[in-house]
């Protein structure tokens, strides 16, 4: 509609320009024949036939330096406006035309084009009432049509955005609440179109997002069965090997050397069995808490560690604190304390009956983050377990082992916005807590 407003502006002043124009080209018509005439000789009812098809009621014209004037009306009306077509600028025009529409009473204008010949220029005086009824008319046209064009536009964008947006996107919500009602099911996948525009790449994420939460549901829906069975076994077997180490204590306390030599590894096998039972009983209905931050002197933190798991002071493994005394982190101390208990127990069984093994730990500042290291230098992890390393029962780097340490560690640190990674090739193993900055 602001275009159709441009338009019609110029076009109007255009227009009047033009009907007056053409009524000056009449009368220099209709003056050439009244000049060419003897004085005189043009009878009155020829005359006013002539200023009839002009449609003006008087025409003069300027030659040789004096203005004529070649035919009137009897009673030539008062002028209202003059209007010289030789010099009028566009905003003159524009101006002129609004004027006519609004005019309200009716009244006569003095029109001055240029000549032909020796005529330097033909004035005509008319009733701009004609004129204005053809403006009218003209704008009703340009309404009409502007219309018309506006209507097809609309229908046309209309129709553009029903068939490019409004479908794809209803396209998508249906897809979605679908979706939502079975998220499980394939089938409500959303298909793309194979749109290259931003709806084709809601489309294809949606597809792939879809995707990956149908094949994620169905798998937490089928190990969450598997965990409930476990559980469920491993209740009923952790109270049947209790029994069973009941029977393998008074088999150990009887004199056959047969007895007294399998009895203990009897038992070891069978505390092993119960330590596994209770493990996966206890990290299957382990909900861990959100983190309580507090500042922590990480080198007094390491020191509890050691003592906990009984390193140095003539024990089997040595220990190296080499936290610096003044390094403060910013978190949950329980949950800091496990994490570095885990990895500190790994370390300490990886040694296992190794001679010279070390057992150290580090901390240190960098990029905004504080960095714990837990280092050993046993035989490091072995490539089979480096890709399950962070994975409940998946994980373990020893025979025998649950690999819940590494889990239960890379756990707590999430919560903590932190991660715990396994650095360098070997030898010996160096796992890292980082632990952004806090306080």
């Amino acid at each position: 509609m602001l275009a159709e407003v441009f338009i019609y502006v110029p076009s109007i002043a255009n227009f009047r320009r033009n009907w007056l124009n053409d009524r000056i080209g009449a009368a220099q018509i209709a003056a050439l024949v009244l000049d060419a005439a003897p004085a005189g000789a043009v009878p009155q009812p020829l005359a006013m036939s002539l200023l009839q098809q002009v449609g003006a009621v008087t025409v003069a014209v300027r030659s040789g330096g004096a203005r004529r004037l070649l035919a009137a009306s009897d009673m030539p009306p008062e002028v209202a406006q003059d209007v010289d077509l030789r010099e009028q600028s566009a905003p003159t025009m524009i101006a002129n035309a609004f004027r006519t529409l609004v005019a309200a009473e009716p009244r006569y204008i003095r029109v001055i084009g240029a000549g032909m010949g020796s005529v330097e220029f033909v004035e005509i005086v008319l009733d701009e009432a004609p004129l204005r009824a053809a403006m009218l008319r003209f704008s009703v046209n340009i309404l009409l049509l502007s219309l018309v064009i506006s209507g097809i536009t609309a229908l046309l964008v209309y129709v553009s955005l029903l068939r490019m947006i409004v479908r794809p996107v209803r396209r998508l919500t249906t897809n979605i609440v679908a979706f939502q009602e079975d998220p499980e099911n394939l089938g409500r996948t959303i298909k793309p179109s194979g749109r290259s525009d931003e709806i084709g790449l809601a489309e294809r994420a949606l597809a792939k997002m879809q995707g990956s939460l149908a094949e994620e549901l169905r798998q937490k829906k089928h190990l969450a069965a598997l965990g409930l069975a476990v559980s469920k076994i491993n209740h009923d077997l952790r109270n049947l090997l209790s029994a069973a180490q009941l029977f393998s204590d008074r088999l150990s306390a009887l004199s056959d050397p047969t007895a007294q030599r399998l009895a203990p590894r009897l038992i070891a096998t069978l505390d092993r069995a119960i330590g596994f039972c209770q493990s996966t009983l206890a990290y299957g209905r382990a909900v861990e808490r959100r983190p309580e931050h507090e500042p922590i002197m990480l080198h007094e933190l390491a020191e509890e560690t050691a003592a906990l798991l009984g390193l140095g002071d003539g024990a089997g493994v040595a220990f190296e604190n080499a936290v610096p005394p003044g390094l403060v982190c910013h978190a949950d101390r329980e949950q800091l304390s496990r994490m570095l208990l885990n990895l500190a127990r790994n370390a300490t069984q990886a040694l296992g009956d190794q001679p010279d093994g070390l057992v150290r730990i580090r901390g240190f500042q960098n990029a905004g983050a504080v960095v714990i290291e837990v280092i050993d230098n046993g035989p490091g992890v072995p490539a089979r377990a480096r890709e399950n390393l962070f994975q409940a029962f998946a994980g373990s780097a020893r025979a025998g082992g649950t690999g819940l340490g590494l889990a239960i560690a890379a756990e707590l640190a999430g919560l903590h916005e932190g991660s715990v990674t396994l650095v360098g090739d070997g030898p010996g193993a160096v796992f890292r807590i980082t632990l952004p900055k806090r306080g």
